[in-house]
């Protein structure tokens, strides 16, 4: 479906990037079970039961979330815990290397990257200063701190990081349904990135305007003569 991209383009002058998947694996070196595990460990350590809900979850973000329905009056003590975990597993994340291409791409043709992302914007911007990548983003939208209802699929994150540009004139990249739906909600269109088997189906089925399973086709349109800005 990359030929689909050119038409897609033409016209964006900003790139919304997420920023785990498409940018790096977050979890890659501090995997994601043992974060909620120990976000578990820090909230009964601090004196707070566990709700049964919560012991088998092993996504860490869903977790905040399950914390946010049940518990909230815990949710800012979880979130700074989460966002002190994220931190320590930024250090340890993995790039994506594809993403540098995109990253070239974007400044040779003169547009803005502004990644926006369920994890906490510390963590990202450990992430961005270890990798050497913070001077070619534009700018990083976390969750809102204590606010687990601000994530994807909630369109929050994306309309600020859009800002007043126009819907058209910015594209979305993301490798989950959840962005897709972010991206519906917000207005803007959404390239899916089916960065693992079986994503290509569901983010189809989610109403991505394009998947892709590398991002190199993606470099490639994004300085395409045939789509200025």
């Amino acid at each position: 479906m990359s030929g689909a991209l050119g038409p897609l383009l033409r016209g964006v002058t900003r790139v919304l990037l997420d920023f785990d998947g498409p940018v790096c694996s977050i979890f890659a070196g501090l995997p994601a079970d043992e974060v909620a595990a120990r976000m578990r460990r820090r909230i009964g350590d601090a004196g707070h039961a566990i709700e049964r809900e919560w012991e088998d979850e092993g996504d860490p973000l869903a977790l905040l979330s399950s914390i946010n329905e049940t518990r909230p009056e815990l949710v800012a003590y979880a979130d700074a815990v989460l966002t002190e975990l994220e931190t320590e597993a930024a250090l340890l994340a993995r790039l994506n290397p594809e993403i540098l291409d995109v990253l070239d791409a974007c400044a040779n043709s003169g547009r803005t990257v502004l990644l926006v992302s369920n994890n906490a914007g510390r963590a990202i911007g450990a992430y961005l200063d270890r990798a050497g990548l913070t001077d070619r983003v534009g700018g990083v939208f976390g969750r809102v701190p204590g606010e687990p209802a601000s994530m994807k699929p909630s369109p929050r994150l994306l309309l600020d990081a859009m800002g007043e540009t126009a819907p058209e004139r910015c594209v979305f990249i993301g490798d989950a349904v959840r962005d897709v739906e972010a991206g519906d909600a917000a207005g803007v269109r959404t390239i899916g990135y089916a960065n693992k088997p079986g994503k290509v189906a569901k983010l189809t089925g989610a109403g991505a305007a394009v998947v892709v399973e590398s991002l190199l086709p993606l470099a490639a349109a994004l300085t395409s003569p045939d789509i200025h800005t």
